[in-house]
């Protein structure tokens, strides 16, 4: 059986006085040992916040494709694990929207973190045109096809896939159980050998008063949380969520 898997993407938020943050998320992940946790805050705080947090999974929002080189303001997933990474994210819509990045990218990208020891998190998701066009499954898949490494057939459970909605990322709306199970679903089938036991989280304005019917809806293995990951006071309750979701 899959573990609930919940991720909190800090973005470009936080500073060295947020970490009494991710100290009270890593007590409530302790508390709730039915879960995964991670949490990945901007880079200049992987260092501290893993020091600080040792039981909690704390991972790089991006890496580059190569482990080092001419490539200013980057940063690798060598360095990720020299910080004390665990994880790293690739794929995020707001990537691929802002910097460009193609499926061929973010599968480099992905590679290039399992091939440094970290786990990695793919994103995957729809522009709300795309949605209202009714070709939302053949888009996702199409990214998910194109966008996992070839080393996901010797590491599956080393790879999670968050599908993730563009058009319900921050803004508040949030896909129904039925359009979130059809998309999981989906995911899952295209998946292979590997459906077993990669994790696809559901990320997209999760809150707590969402959470739990989020996450007890079928082939949801987590959530990939934004904004509420930024206070213990929202994310906790949603990895209680998790924990409950995997006992029913």
């Amino acid at each position: 059986m899959r573990r609930k898997y919940i991720v909190g993407n800090w973005k470009m938020n936080g500073h060295i006085t947020s970490l009494h943050e991710a100290q009270a998320i890593e007590k409530a992940a302790h508390a709730h040992p039915g879960v995964d946790v991670a949490l990945c805050p901007p880079f200049t705080l992987v260092m501290a916040m893993a020091k600080l947090c040792p039981q909690l999974g704390v991972g790089g929002q991006d890496c580059h494709t190569l482990d080092k080189g001419a490539f200013t303001g980057s940063v690798s997933a060598d360095m990720l694990v020299d910080c004390g990474a665990k994880l790293a994210i690739v794929g995020h819509s707001e990537r691929r929207e802002y910097s460009h990045e193609s499926n061929e990218m973010v599968r480099n990208k992905a590679s290039a973190a399992l091939g440094a020891g970290l786990d990695v998190i793919i994103c995957v998701g729809e522009p709300l045109s795309v949605r209202e066009a009714g070709d939302a499954e053949t888009y996702v898949l199409g990214q998910v096809a194109q966008s996992l490494p070839m080393a996901l057939l010797h590491a599956p459970k080393r790879v999670a896939i968050a599908y993730e909605p563009i058009w319900a990322i921050g803004t508040g709306l949030t896909a129904s159980t039925d359009e979130i199970a059809a998309m999981h679903g989906a995911i899952r089938g295209a998946l292979g050998s590997a459906a077993n036991d990669v994790r696809i989280l559901y990320g997209g304005s999760v809150t707590p008063d969402n959470a739990a019917e989020i996450l007890a809806t079928s082939d949801v293995d987590g959530a990939l949380v934004g904004g509420a990951s930024l206070s213990a006071a929202k994310f906790v309750p949603i990895i209680a969520a998790g924990e409950g979701a995997s006992n029913t």
